[in-house]
């Protein structure tokens, strides 16, 4: 079996949370103990200057993401773990890719347009161009399957036809590998505590929308037991939850965390109430959380066992991507 390059990235954002976890990391950690993957992690914090931010809380949030990634279970010893703007290559491989996109591509991305809001006058160029800077991160390490929500999959069709059109202009088949998607299709989405028509965010002002990674066990357990269900019996079946978004999100909670389906949890609590359900579902999200937690806290208090991480993480991925710069430019007469 042909090994398979995974290539997935975080921003760091701060305060990364259930949603996270559940949605993208915990796969990460699946994904690297299969034999034929080979796995590269990237803290993407040339994404995250798309919007103002402050230096000194970047700082902390690349180190924070980093200890989310080691404190999960994504080990250095079997994956590379890096922060972008360690590697040049990734802005100049940009630069170079931005020329082969063509505007009506970039035109029809539909996350520009909901990030940039009403005044897309005021929103910066790299945010209008940062599905180019996401072409350039898998593309540099020949990645083979991404790891994506369904918000990202657009991006990932634009890295193809970048990789493709690069391909054909220059007629070098296959130097750049056509990325597949890896879709979670099961729990992609964990929605908010209060109102599951949203996604579970950071953004949201309400602390008791979501389960922060860096909770405590009564933080978790005060937020699943006020979290909005409504007033009917718990569901019989999975057609039951088609109009009950609150419900559907915690049963895929405690299903996800327990790698177990919807049916069988529907089966375990059926004709049980609620608050029992909910009881339950707090010691299933502790269970898995509060390790991470305190792995969190532990690996914040030694920033240099962290900076290490991100170094030798670097350094490695430096040695692949700017090799492939280096071809890139070959190819194109520099």
């Amino acid at each position: 079996m042909p090994q398979k390059n995974i290539f997935s990235g975080v921003q760091p954002t701060g305060n990364l949370h259930l949603g996270n976890y559940i949605g993208a990391i915990k796969n990460f950690v699946k994904l690297q103990s299969e034999n034929d993957s080979k796995c590269i992690y990237c803290v993407v914090d040339l994404h995250a200057i798309t919007t103002k931010q402050d230096p000194q809380k970047l700082k902390d949030n690349i180190l924070e993401t980093t200890a989310v990634f080691l404190a999960s279970g994504i080990d250095p010893s079997k994956s590379i773990i890096f922060n972008q703007s360690m590697v040049p290559a990734h802005s100049e491989g940009t630069w170079i890719l931005s020329c082969i996109a063509r505007m009506g591509w970039l035109n029809r991305m539909t996350q520009f347009k909901e990030k940039a809001g009403k005044d897309k006058e005021k929103a910066s160029v790299g945010l209008y161009i940062y599905p180019i800077l996401m072409a350039a991160d898998i593309l540099l390490y020949d990645a083979t399957h991404v790891p994506v929500g369904e918000d990202q999959k657009q991006h990932l069709e634009l890295t193809r036809d970048i990789a493709k059109k690069f391909n054909t202009d220059f007629k070098v088949q296959d130097f750049f590998k056509i990325p597949d998607p890896l879709i979670q299709e099961k729990f992609s989405r964990i929605m908010s505590l209060k109102d599951a028509k949203n996604k579970m965010s950071k953004s949201d002002p309400s602390d008791a929308s979501r389960i922060n990674l860096t909770d405590t066990e009564e933080q978790i357990h005060n937020k699943i037991k006020k979290a909005k269900t409504d007033t009917k019996s718990f569901p019989a079946n999975e057609k039951d939850l088609n109009k009950r978004p609150e419900i559907q999100n915690l049963i895929g909670i405690y299903s996800s965390l327990k790698s177990q389906k919807i049916t069988d949890t529907i089966n375990e609590f059926q004709g049980k109430n609620f608050s029992n359900f909910k009881e339950k579902l707090s010691e299933v999200v502790i269970e898995n959380i509060s390790p991470i937690s305190k792995e969190i806290s532990k690996l914040k208090s030694d920033k240099g066992h962290i900076l290490q991480v991100l170094k030798d993480g670097s350094e490695k991925a430096e040695a692949i991507a700017s090799e492939k710069v280096k071809k890139i430019k070959e190819i194109i007469g520099f």
